[in-house]
């Protein structure tokens, strides 16, 4: 599915929503078409192509905090390109577990920098100890990433139109 990004009235980026809510935002003249895909949307009558950024014809206040990612499954195992953070291996949706470096029985907080990606063997064999306790070292120190470090991983291919809007280099 087709993601659009969505610019405040000062091209400051704000969230994806899916080409349909973006085009809907177009029709109502809410918002304007600033980058297009190569694919097509046809109606009845009309062709268009389909929006890849789109600007609010308004300013929305945002609040900084949600410009952070939040601490979700979905935004660690992206982060960590579900790769188990202790042995290295690539684990699909099905056998990726999330794992408190400072376990959870001792007071251990779900913030991005205590949880990681792991493998069942390995959150098994680590169990509530800490990683040096285990003697099983991370590969990478948890962070928080970026809005666009998680964009980046999720959305690859279509970042190449995003770029000027996420890294600032945009002017209206």
């Amino acid at each position: 599915m087709a993601r659009t990004l969505v610019l405040n009235a000062a091209y400051e980026p704000i969230h994806l929503v899916s080409w349909e809510k973006a085009m809907c935002l177009v029709f109502t003249s809410k918002a304007e078409i600033v980058a297009e895909y190569d694919s097509l949307i046809r109606s009845v009558s009309q062709i268009f192509k389909m929006p890849s950024v789109v600007r609010l014809k308004k300013y929305v206040k945002t609040f900084r905090k949600t410009m952070n990612a939040r601490c979700t499954r979905k935004n660690i195992l992206m982060r960590d390109r579900f790769n188990c953070q202790y042995c290295g291996q690539n684990c699909s949706v099905a056998t990726v577990t999330i794992d408190h470096v400072f376990p959870r029985s001792r007071g251990g907080k779900t913030t991005w920098d205590n949880v990681v990606a792991a493998c069942h063997p390995c959150n098994r064999k680590k169990a509530d100890r800490t990683p040096s306790e285990a003697s099983m070292p991370l590969l990478r120190v948890p962070r928080r990433p970026s809005w666009v470090d998680l964009l980046e991983e999720s959305h690859r291919t279509l970042l190449e139109s995003w770029m000027p809007f996420l890294m600032g280099k945009a002017t209206g």
